[in-house]
């Protein structure tokens, strides 16, 4: 697929945070070369009044979906429901982050888009809103289908969580057999399909500390984990734990590894993010589309100053922009 002919489609996220300075600030970096044509979803006076506060250009045409796709920036208004302050949410734009995320990913879904990147948005104002809502990840999937597994990447570390967005009381119930060998399977194929190995190598994370300790510290490795990378390895997937989260992380164990699972998000996410934050990319496994996103959250005290960095988001479209290609070569 030329790359030229990819057309990716991004979601600016909550107004009111970062995501209008980081797509107009990459917009404007001599640095920064668009590697597919970018056809970034929001309000136009939002990214007009952020552009001016910036001092940033905004001049992106407008996008037309007949059009063959071209690499650089394209804009696609969808209004917001009220005026926007950057650093101030507001409830009544909540419809508005969700519409964006439905039409790129129907648009993905339906083929008028290779592959979706989103900037951050705010869990919390869109549940004030009244709208159930535990992050994109499940999101995502409801409205596209799959089984979607969340992974972050960093360089050569990539890791994937069992559990996404639950309360830590919540974690030992929702690992079950069955969801650790959706989550397994899913893992191991993408591997397969990014590295290009049969038998890509995944080490897994207990729950306990020391991972349960034989069953001193918590039973859900004899239980639950043990049996389920056992049947893993059945299936002809390279599982190798459970194994303690403290050590894991270590250089000596990391050699070799293609990947890791943790069992929850603060397990293993802190440990990525001190490795590679700024340059990280969040990427969803197991949907129907190619789904990328950036390391941080909305940042709402920097709105607006200039101070965000935009270099998880460059990472996010240009891993995104790979995927696509790679999902649209010839087996």
């Amino acid at each position: 697929m030329p790359v030229a002919s990819v057309r990716l489609v991004v979601s600016s996220g909550e107004p009111a945070g970062i995501g209008p300075d980081l797509l107009l600030a990459l917009a404007a970096d001599p640095g920064f070369t668009p590697p597919a044509e970018l056809v970034v979803l929001g309000d136009r006076e939002v990214f007009a009044a952020r552009a001016e506060a910036l001092d940033l250009p905004f001049d992106w045409p407008a996008f037309d979906p007949e059009a063959l796709p071209g690499a650089g920036f394209r804009f696609a208004h969808l209004p917001a429901a009220k005026p926007v302050t950057p650093g101030h949410l507001n409830a009544a734009n909540a419809r508005h982050v969700l519409d964006m995320l439905d039409y790129a990913g129907d648009g993905c879904a339906e083929g008028r888009f290779d592959a979706l990147v989103t900037a951050p948005l705010h869990k919390g104002v869109i549940n004030e809103a009244g709208i159930p809502f535990t992050g994109h990840t499940e999101y995502l999937a409801e409205r596209v289908g799959g089984h979607p597994v969340m992974m972050l990447v960093a360089d050569r570390l990539r890791v994937a969580l069992a559990t996404t967005h639950l309360p830590l009381a919540e974690v030992p119930t929702a690992i079950t057999g069955d969801t650790l060998a959706v989550v397994l399977d899913t893992l191991h194929a993408a591997m397969r399909e990014w590295l290009g190995k049969s038998r890509p190598r995944i080490l897994v994370a207990g729950l306990n500390p020391h991972a349960g300790e034989s069953g001193h510290l918590g039973n859900e490795e004899i239980r639950v984990i043990g049996p389920a990378l056992e049947a893993a390895r059945t299936r002809g997937i390279q599982a190798i734990g459970p194994l303690p989260a403290d050590t894991l992380f270590t250089p000596r164990h990391l050699e070799g590894a293609d990947a890791v699972l943790a069992m929850y998000h603060d397990q293993g996410l802190p440990v990525l993010k001190y490795a590679g934050f700024g340059r990280a990319v969040n990427v969803t496994l197991g949907l129907p589309i190619v789904r990328t996103s950036v390391d941080h959250g909305t940042a709402l005290d920097l709105a607006g100053t200039g101070r965000a960095e935009h270099g998880s988001l460059a990472a996010a479209i240009d891993l995104a922009c790979e995927q696509a290609e790679r999902r649209a070569a010839p087996a």
